[in-house]
């Protein structure tokens, strides 16, 4: 259906794809991997119209292609659903799905009822229960990428192509989305799948072609491949550790939380609802990583944003104590001064100023360590940030670059950086590995390794059981806001997760 040809790239000191061919068969799912910075956003651009200017051929059905907008693509039935979702909170279903092409009646007026209708007939291809005009800003983010899908299905989309389209869904609404992919699949419908979770990429694709620093290093068919060969692949090396988890001694209690709970909002008060926590008791040590589990909406996120003083004080029980001392964290900026550091879940959205250059980003948080007399001494935030690079070993061109133009690892590189710019004897990390490459993934549990062996306390979380039982000296388990599991390293298994993780729903089934 689709063929790639001598396809090549460059943007300024550096080719993003060089050299790149292959082809995509009508009705296959066709998986991409490599690496970030490998080359996949660059070469999915191209196939949706963003970057006209490039070198080598595509041919669609045999005849030669040419794209110089994504307008263009869509009328060739080529539509892309990335990573972060293209949809206007404010506007209805309805009004996203017809974006930029709304339909009209004969008098120049908008034709709600016709849009509402056609609207309607993509969300039950979809088996999605959604009213048209429901705004989307009231959707769950597994039904926004829904909403997305239908969409493209409404440009009779032959070629879909989706970048990392799981990677903010729950398990359920995976699933939900697979058994959508399927029945495309059998309607005919082309799709390249990118995503970094192997056990996704074995499950939905017929074939995986893999890149690396821009170029192409092989397909193969997915029934005869597995995962070794792939992660060679991917990174020019075997990678016979994926979790290279260094031994650290467990010293004294460095956090302890005792009967932490967060209280609902209360109403018109114009908070964030969220979830809340019930009475929640721990501790955390020197040189220990400490797990935190359970099921989306578990209040995983929630425990992490209350002891980093997200939420106002009213709404807040409990004591914190850090290194035996009662800290009273109403702010972030309490939570600095108290030693401890948060990398949220959402990198782009909350840790990071993505217009903002690699440098800015990384001395943010600690602004005040390079201030004399209310004035920035250049030389030493430019030194603190050399330092963090190469220790980080983060790839960027300059330190001036904006973050947001770097790789998703390379972006959480950053992220981390900042965090360890302010000295934290506990660093809070929530979904660190979320929507990054093996490789870079290898990288950051080394990191996670060796701030655990020089004495920090690590609390993370994460939604891949394989990456808590592999790093993690004791796992906590959470079931709606409470403390269901407390397991150490050598009790904990997925089913022992699991169960804890269910705990609530399984009494109310008995």
């Amino acid at each position: 259906m689709l063929e790639i040809k001598s396809v090549s790239k460059s943007f300024p000191g550096v080719w993003a794809l060089h050299n790149v061919s292959f082809e995509i068969q009508k009705g296959e799912v066709h998986a991409l991997m490599g690496e970030n910075g490998a080359g996949k956003s660059t070469l999915m651009k191209i196939l949706s119209g963003v970057y006209p200017d490039y070198q080598g051929q595509l041919f669609l059905d045999g005849k030669p292609l040419s794209l110089h907008d994504t307008r263009e693509a869509g009328q060739h039935g080529i539509a892309i659903i990335h990573q972060e979702l293209n949809l206007i909170p404010e506007l209805t279903i309805a009004e996203n799905i017809f974006l930029g092409r709304e339909e009209g009646t004969r008098w120049g007026t908008l034709d709600s009822t016709r849009m509402h209708t056609e609207a309607q007939a993509f969300l039950e291809r979809l088996n999605l229960p959604l009213p048209p005009n429901r705004l989307v800003k009231s959707l769950r983010v597994g039904e926004q990428q829904l909403v997305e899908v239908a969409k493209a299905l409404s440009l009779n989309a032959r070629l879909l192509i989706l970048d990392e389209p799981t990677s903010a869904l729950s398990e359920t609404e995976i699933e939900r989305l697979f058994t959508v992919l399927t029945a495309l699949k059998r309607d005919g419908v082309t799709m390249i799948y990118i995503s970094h979770k192997l056990d996704e990429i074995f499950q939905m694709s017929d074939r995986i072609t893999v890149l690396r620093d821009g170029e192409y290093i092989g397909t193969r068919v997915t029934k005869e491949t597995d995962r070794s060969e792939l992660i060679r692949m991917m990174v020019g090396r075997p990678l016979q550790d994926l979790f290279p988890k260094e031994t650290a001694t467990i010293g004294e209690e460095i956090l302890r939380v005792e009967n932490l709970s967060l209280l609902p909002a209360k109403p018109g008060a114009g908070e964030s609802s969220g979830r809340t926590l019930d009475n929640i008791s721990f501790s955390l040590r020197r040189g220990e990583i400490l797990g935190i589990s359970g099921l989306m909406g578990a209040g995983r996120t929630e425990l992490l944003e209350t002891l980093y003083g997200v939420y106002p004080p009213h709404r807040i029980k409990g004591r914190i104590f850090i290194a035996g001392q009662e800290q009273r964290i109403n702010t972030p900026h309490d939570a600095i001064r108290a030693e401890l550091a948060f990398a949220t879940e959402d990198r782009k959205g909350q840790s990071l100023l993505i217009r903002l250059s690699v440098s800015h980003n990384m001395t943010l948080a600690a602004l005040s360590k390079f201030l004399s007399g209310g004035i920035i001494r250049s030389r030493a935030e430019a030194e603190a940030v050399h330092d963090s690079i190469e220790q980080l070993r983060v790839k960027t061109s300059s330190t001036g670059v904006e973050v947001g133009k770097l790789s998703g690892g390379n972006q959480q590189k950053v992220v981390l950086a900042k965090c360890l710019l302010t000295n934290p004897r506990v660093l809070m990390l929530d979904e660190p590995t979320r929507g990054i490459d093996v490789g870079a993934k290898a990288e950051i549990y080394t990191l996670i390794s060796q701030l655990a062996r020089d004495g920090a306390g690590i609390l993370m979380v994460s939604s891949e059981l394989p990456e808590l039982l592999a790093m993690c000296d004791r796992i906590l388990v959470f079931c709606e806001g409470q403390l269901t599991g407390d397991l150490t390293h050598a009790e904990a298994t997925q089913e022992r997760i699991m169960e804890a993780a269910t705990a609530h729903q399984r009494a109310r089934a008995a």
